[in-house]
């Protein structure tokens, strides 16, 4: 570090912040390596939103940039949403010198209880593309994190051509969650934690709360003003509904073509509900509304506590670390 940029720093305000493993001279600074305060508002800024990470990083490991995003949606999110579903897929992304975290948020970019991580090793090539994060992982799927913002966009390139894709690699060789109780890596698509038994909400709930109750699915998965508005459409849908119905029954002409249009309205109308759920639930929400962060000791913890060293197995690879 320059002693320019050291004086820089430390006439920088300090705030309660400076306990995260940040590396300064890169995060600070614009993609040619120079220090722009504007830059560090703006990283502290979005630090602030991540306070809660430290006991999800690894022993050493640094934060060197953070950026906000959108988090992967469906085509079908896409088309049946609208712009809503940019505010309901909000989310940051944490690069350190090891991995990629994805921390789904609320649409002012608090934290939810939810958080991801994309390692190298599990990916064949991430960059970024105009505005999109575009990663390409082993087992041949895709994920694409939209919207990623401009302040960021050249440093986030600039970082990802310095990564080498190698290192740990999860089981699915995909992104991966980590519990938000233990910080443990999460078993795909199985909504309770291996490590802590913490639950998560599950897509058969989603699935049939949605299916009985109107909007059910959106409130279940945590989304109440999308919920009244899946309500209220639904509802006047029935209405509409019994109408027709009560129209076939008195022997009106249309009626049967009036009754069925308004019937696969109502299908649609549920599927779409069910096909969202799905995919909140895939952020793995956990069930609970409150949750305390409490990491398991590290090995190297017990082998201290024990007056042992740790065994060469227990002492992880750090990915993304240069040599």
């Amino acid at each position: 570090m320059t002693l320019e940029f050291e004086s820089l720093i430390a006439s920088a305000p300090v705030s309660n912040l400076e306990s995260l493993p940040v590396n300064a001279e890169i995060q600070f600074s614009n993609h040619k390596g120079v220090y722009k305060p504007r830059i560090e508002k703006r990283q502290r800024g979005l630090l602030e939103k991540v306070s809660f990470i430290q006991p999800f990083l690894e022993d050493g490991e640094k934060i060197l940039l953070v950026t906000t995003a959108c988090s992967p949606m469906s085509p079908i999110e896409q088309m049946f949403t609208g712009a809503i579903v940019f505010l309901l897929k909000r989310s940051l992304l944490v690069f350190t010198d090891r991995r990629i975290l994805h921390i789904p948020t609320q649409s002012d970019y608090s934290y939810r209880n939810s958080i991801a991580q994309i390692l190298c090793g599990d990916c064949r090539s991430i960059c970024v593309k105009r505005r999109t994060l575009v990663v390409e992982y082993k087992n041949a799927a895709t994920e694409k994190f939209f919207y990623i913002a401009g302040q960021e966009r050249k440093k986030a390139k600039k970082l990802l051509t310095e990564i080498p894709l190698v290192g740990r690699q999860s089981p699915q060789q995909r992104r991966t969650h980590l519990c938000p109780r233990c910080t443990q890596q999460l078993t795909y698509r199985n909504y309770t934690c291996p490590s802590c038994d913490l639950q998560f909400k599950s897509k058969a709930k989603a699935r049939t709360t949605s299916i009985i109750y109107p909007g059910g699915g959106y409130f279940y998965t945590g989304h109440p003003f999308l919920g009244l508005a899946d309500a209220s459409a639904e509802i006047y849908l029935s209405i509409f509904w019994l109408v027709a119905l009560h129209g076939v029954k008195n022997g009106e002409p249309g009626g049967i073509f009036v009754l069925l249009a308004f019937s696969l309205m109502l299908i649609l109308e549920k599927v779409l509900t069910v096909s969202h759920s799905n995919h909140f639930v895939d952020e793995y929400i956990p069930a609970e509304k409150i949750i305390k962060t409490s990491p398991p000791p590290s090995p190297r913890d017990d082998a201290l506590r024990t007056d042992e060293l740790p065994k060469p197995e227990e002492v992880q690879v750090a990915s993304w670390r240069k040599a």
